[in-house]
């Protein structure tokens, strides 16, 4: 699970923080830059052509090693060569370049489907934290690796060169996937008779059970606002940075390490909360302190450059998104309903991911009108909406008995 975390995680910031420090690099407008967000619908829109991945055969003959690792063995090579060629674009026309990170999040998104359905097969229910764990430590070296340190690398190495070093990594995927081993269930959803009733098993079926329970309306409201300022802000975070005169050492210095020790405490003390007061109260907790969080950028946008300020607000920021996250996941797995938990998990974390990939694409001209203090200032009261969405369906349509019962028995 560590592997398959690595190799998932390396093409994201391909597609959103690297790319957009690069750009800037390139003197591409702020405009421009906020368009790169909608680079990553692919991540939204997966649940989309899930359903081809548990129905149709892997392409070129590679059935005989399964139907996960089969489609993982197709996608991961196209994948490696897409970054070659992202790394090749630099030269090219903005457009071209914008494609080509379009392509590598598409074939990202396909891998992740692919890798999610073999985690769900393999491991038996009372596994699969231990697994997922495993999955986001590889995931945050990879994010690591292909953020601060590609960006750390293009130092010496030039931009070219250091998106062909992540295009090498990447090319250890088949190698991962080889050394897994084939779900036993991997072909139990293939019993459906026709096309038609596959896609009704796959995608109907699940939709039809979670849109007939109560709150389901408010439950789809919340899921995307959850991270609606986030996007706002996240988006813009290269140019803010280089706006205020911190040249490529300082960024990577803060977004490496301390960012990444920050992000895991944050995930270890975040599923504890959840686990000591539940998960209702944890939602209300962290989602405030988030919120609270961003006013750090708007300190920094007056901090004239400091970089004890930068690392500061770095730092907190990673520790308390991840906070928020761990309380997040743990209220959407909730959500899935035993029969459909692959699908159902697909279509909620998709729908998640919708403001980082709509909202954040205009983010751009909205810090081009009003500056970065307001902007910022903008993108904290765009949390809000969420919060009081997230109050009203705690009180009316609260989360399991379990969880509740035992935030009772710790007060």
């Amino acid at each position: 699970m560590a592997g398959f975390g690595f190799v998932s995680g390396l093409p994201l910031a391909l597609s959103g923080f690297t790319l957009q420090q690069w750009l800037t690099e390139r003197h591409i407008g702020l405009g421009e830059i906020g368009l790169t967000a909608n680079i990553g619908l692919a991540y939204t829109l997966k649940f989309l052509w899930a359903p081809l991945l548990d129905q149709v055969a892997p392409p070129f003959g590679l059935a005989r090693f399964g139907r996960r690792r089969g489609w993982l063995l197709a996608i991961q090579p196209l994948l490696a060569l897409a970054v070659a060629a992202l790394a090749f674009s630099g030269q090219a026309a903005l457009w071209a370049t914008m494609a080509t990170a379009a392509l590598v999040a598409f074939l990202s998104a396909s891998q992740d489907i692919a890798i999610d359905a073999w985690r769900i097969e393999t491991f038996p229910p009372e596994m699969q934290g231990e697994a997922m764990a495993g999955y986001v430590w590889g995931y945050r070296v990879a994010m690591l690796v292909s953020g601060a340190g590609a960006i750390a690398a293009a130092g010496f190495l030039g931009w070219s060169g250091s998106l062909l070093v992540v295009a090498l990594l990447l090319a250890l995927g088949p190698l991962v996937t080889l050394a897994a081993a084939e779900p036993e269930v991997a072909r139990r959803v293939a019993t459906a008779e026709g096309l038609p009733a596959r896609v009704r098993a796959a995608v109907v079926e699940p939709f039809r059970q979670f849109l007939g329970r109560a709150g389901a309306p408010l439950i789809l409201l919340y899921v995307p606002l959850f991270d609606f300022g986030e996007a706002m802000a996240g988006t813009m975070l290269a140019p803010f940075y280089r706006s205020l005169g911190f040249d490529r050492a300082a960024v990577a210095g803060a977004t490496g390490v301390p960012s990444l020790v920050c992000t895991m405490t944050g995930i270890a003390v975040g599923g504890w909360l959840v686990a000591r007061i539940g998960v209702a109260r944890a939602l209300i907790s962290t989602g405030f302190a988030q919120m609270a969080a961003m006013a750090m950028y708007v300190w920094l946008a007056y901090s004239h450059g400091m970089h004890a300020v930068l690392f500061s607000t770095v730092m907190v920021e990673s520790f308390v998104q991840a906070l928020a996250t761990a309380a997040f996941v743990s209220y959407l797995s909730g959500l899935c309903d035993a029969a459909f938990t692959a699908t159902q998990y697909a279509l909620l974390t998709s729908l998640a991911a919708l403001a980082m990939h709509t909202v954040g694409g205009v983010s751009g001209f909205v810090a081009a009108a009003i500056g970065w203090p307001g902007f910022y200032a903008l993108a904290m009261a765009a949390a809000l909406p969420g919060m009081l969405v997230m109050l009203v369906i705690l009180r009316r349509f609260p989360p399991g008995v379990p969880a509740e019962a035992d935030a009772e028995a710790a007060t």
